[in-house]
């Protein structure tokens, strides 16, 4: 039994315990302050629901290897409160969960709650149900809307509170975010935009949790809002009062993609210039968006027409293998920066111009300690600078590193990190064979649909975003006597998009897309009619809805007025609009849930004659998963558009058929200013062909695997792959440490190509120069076969002598994993 003395003091120990674990979090005009210190702080966006809570730890703990101080997600609303009132916290929506394992792993949490999260993400997070509320302006001073916000926002800092995951109460959330990059369209808003971002201050305020709130693109954010920048470049921001730092929410890694778009990609040394350059002018927190992009399961990409993928081009790829170089060029910055975390943020700066576009930044604190960035602005030319007697190579639009303000440590330019190129290979084991089953459509093809109404209603309103799909459907009944009969007249369709299936008499006549940025199109095409009762069946199909731009929420679709009309003899209009129309909200394959292998549908799923380029079809076959670690895809080519699904869960949208234009993939040059139309590959091809399949989704007995075909496809071309790193390479300077790995439980099979000299080329293209050392291929061969990670000091004693003395020495690599 403990005595009352010994009790109390165990309870008093405790609560020291508790208290030690608690962190004040403040501010002032240079950094972010944690318990009294000014912190220079790196972050890195991984959204929870762009992946798979089995994902979590490892993608965690590869951002905290990168260097990342914090973990900055959204909340995705639409995704929590599908059904007003009903809420979902489960799977990978556990938010809390995510926010657990990052504070296991001893990172922050930027929580950016929004709840508008714009993020590509479907209707910028908001549920669609808010927009069927009577009365109700979305991110505006509406009483109606602030109501739901303030609702919805409160439920998430009760919770967060509740399980004591602020940092004042021991959690690791440092920041929380309201809103998100309203200010670049408040003007449009007028004074209701001034009084909302108003509100939103104030409400945020009463919430108290106790650590600084932000605004992102937000120049007017009041007090104390931060307003902070994002974009590829904020080294020009300045923050709208002296009383706070300098912080850049987002610093676009690469860029999303759309259907029928290439693939982005931005340079990881234009990414490294910008962040250097950020610190170098004042900033103290960058965060990366991506650092995880992750896949949009389900219907919940955005756009219109963006891909499943959400890549983004970011440190970790969509799977969560870390993408290389851009992984290790960004953690060597990272430690190179945090090296100067007391002079950034204490220090006094002062830049000197060096002539030719070269300038030295010092940060120094007494003149006994300082920093330096050394930066040749200049897009053309490499440069020696000279300072404080010695002379530095920094090549041209970069930014060296100095800690000391004397020995180089890092260039932006400079890559010292292996380059990975991942290789899909097919799972050999696996032969799939196809069922099929064709989507029911006996009802609307004939006019039976769930309600009916005397006008072309708007599909989102009608539909409340339950699917991408609304049938249309009327009937005609025409007389041969008529001025206006032919045989063959013309279905003329005016839709706001995004894809029309027009049938006639039961009969597929036609289909029609929008291009991207333009969602309005006119269908038109031939049908056969006949004297007497004409069906019309028109199914309507979305593809993600808008998430960006003022009054994004109120861009329509559908057949929304038409008109729909026949043109017949003469040219002669037979006017359908105001026809009296019957609707169907959804295919019955989906509302009966077929996705589901453990649902009674009471189909008898077709085994013989596969049906190829069949329109409106589902397909199903079963696959074993492979031993292992390496990510699994399933290789979509020769499908033309639909959705998938493996045991019940669905992995997206896909659309393969959609081609990228052959026009627009220019040889990439760090050294230009970046654009997210620069750097582009796979011009021609599928935006997108390959698609995740989580390891958490499969399970060790037979996976089923469905397609819902829409357009037309060849499912026998469909295949399950793995994607692991197939060729290593590395080019690196004398005097570097060469490490090189397989990131995995594989090894170096073969070392196709070493030289230490002066090579030429680059991975996939290395030659050799003018000299190199005669050992360089077995002294690499030597250190790596076998291995799975293996390092290499780049000097002369390692490699023997060569006649390249008087030359810049180089160790180029290129190895099989």
């Amino acid at each position: 039994m403990v005595g009352p003395s010994r009790a109390l003091l165990l309870v008093i120990a405790i609560a020291c315990c508790l208290s030690s674990s608690a962190m004040n979090v403040t501010y002032d005009g240079r950094a972010i302050i944690i318990d009294g210190q000014r912190r220079v702080l790196i972050s890195g966006s991984i959204h929870y629901a762009r992946s798979t809570a089995e994902m979590w730890p490892d993608l965690i703990q590869k951002a905290k290897e990168g260097g990342v101080d914090a973990i900055d997600t959204y909340i995705f609303w639409n995704a929590h409160e599908p059904s007003r009132g009903e809420y979902n916290f489960e799977g990978n929506l556990n938010f809390i969960k995510f926010i657990k394992i990052v504070q296991d792993a001893g990172l922050y949490v930027v929580l950016r709650i929004g709840p508008y999260v714009c993020a590509e993400w479907n209707y910028g997070g908001f549920p669609v149900w808010l927009h069927q509320i009577p009365g109700i302006e979305l991110r505006t001073n509406n009483d109606i809307f602030k109501a739901e916000m303030q609702t919805f926002t409160t439920l998430i800092v009760s919770m967060i509170k509740k399980e004591k995951l602020l940092a004042p109460e021991g959690g690791p959330v440092i920041i929380t975010q309201i809103e998100n990059e309203y200010g670049n369209f408040i003007k449009k808003y007028g004074d209701s935009g001034k009084k909302y971002i108003q509100w939103c201050a104030d409400m945020a305020k009463s919430l108290n949790v106790n650590v600084p709130w932000i605004m992102c693109q937000q120049a007017d954010a009041p007090s104390p809002m931060i307003n902070t920048c994002n974009g590829f470049y904020c080294h020009k921001f300045k923050p709208n009062r002296p009383s706070i730092p300098k912080m850049w929410t987002e610093n676009w890694t690469g860029w999303f993609k759309g259907w029928g778009e290439s693939q982005p990609h931005r340079p990881v040394e234009d990414v490294a210039y910008a962040v250097a350059n950020f610190f170098a002018s004042g900033g103290t927190f960058q965060n990366y968006y991506m650092y995880h992009g992750g896949t949009n399961f389900g219907r919940t990409s955005g756009g219109p027409y963006l891909t499943t993928s959400y890549d983004y081009d970011a440190p970790l790829d969509e799977y969560g293998n870390i993408r290389q170089p851009k992984w290790g060029h960004l953690k060597q910055l990272h430690s190179a920066i945090k090296m100067m975390e007391k002079i950034l943020t204490y220090g006094e700066v002062n830049t000197t111009q060096l002539g030719n576009a070269l300038a030295v930044t010092k940060f120094s604190i007494n003149e006994t300690s300082s920093g330096c960035f050394l930066t040749n602005a200049n897009q053309s030319n490499d440069a020696n600078a000279t300072y404080n007697g010695n002379t530095y190579l920094v090549p041209s639009r970069s930014i060296s590193i100095l800690p000391d303000c004397e020995k180089e440590v890092y260039n932006t330019a400079k890559v010292t990190t292996q380059t990975s190129l991942m290789v899909n290979k097919p799972v050999k084991s696996t032969k799939l064979s196809w069922k099929w089953h064709s989507e029911i459509m006996e009802d609307t093809l004939n006019g039976k649909g769930s309600f009916s109404n005397e006008s072309l209603l708007e599909q989102i309103m009608t539909t409340g975003d339950a699917s991408d799909y609304l049938w249309y459907m009327t009937s005609v009944t025409l007389n041969k006597s008529s001025t206006s009969w032919r045989k063959k007249m013309n279905l003329r369709v005016k839709t706001k998009g995004h894809i029309l299936h027009a049938y006639v008499n039961n009969r597929l006549i036609g289909s029609g897309y929008a291009t991207k940025g333009s969602y309005k199109f006119d269908f038109e095409q031939e049908a056969e009619l006949r004297d007497g009762h004409n069906f019309i069946t028109l199914l309507s199909a979305t593809d993600g809805l808008a998430n960006y731009g003022a009054f994004f929420d109120l861009q329509k679709a559908g057949i929304d007025g038409g008109p729909v009309e026949l043109i017949g003899n003469g040219k002669e209009k037979i006017d359908l609009t105001k026809n009296k129309w019957s609707y169907k909200i959804g295919l019955n394959g989906e509302m009966s849930k077929i996705y589901l292998p453990s649902a009674s549908h009471g189909l008898n799923w077709n085994s013989d004659r596969l049906p190829i380029n069949k329109s409106m079809t589902w397909y199903k076959t079963t696959f074993e998963v492979p031993d292992g670690n390496d990510s699994l895809v399933l290789d979509l080519q020769g499908m033309g558009k639909g959705h998938a699904w493996v045991n019940g869960q669905s992995i997206g949208r896909y659309w393969p058929s959609f081609l990228a234009a052959d026009s627009g993939c220019e040889p990439c040059d760090y050294r230009q200013k970046y654009d997210s139309d620069k750097c582009r590959t796979e011009c021609g091809m599928p935006s997108q062909r390959w698609y995740h399949v989580p390891k958490s989704f499969t399970t060790k007995g037979p996976n089923t695997l469905i397609l819902f075909e829409e357009v037309g496809g060849d499912p026998s071309q469909v295949s399950l792959q793995t994607v692991t790193i197939g060729t290593v390479c590395a080019n690196v300077v004398e005097g570097s440490i060469l490490e090189l790995s397989c990131q995995g439980s594989r090894s170096f099979s073969k070392i196709q190509f070493a030289s230490f000299g002066n090579p030429e080329g680059s991975c996939g293209s290395f030659k050799k120069g003018s000299c190199e050392a005669p050992d360089a291929l077995a002294v690499v061969k030597k250190a790596c076969i076998g291995r799975s990670n293996c390092s290499i000091n780049v000097t002369a004693n390692a490699f023997g002598p060569s006649e390249c003395s008087d030359l810049s020495r180089r160790l180029a690599v290129q190895a099989i994993c």
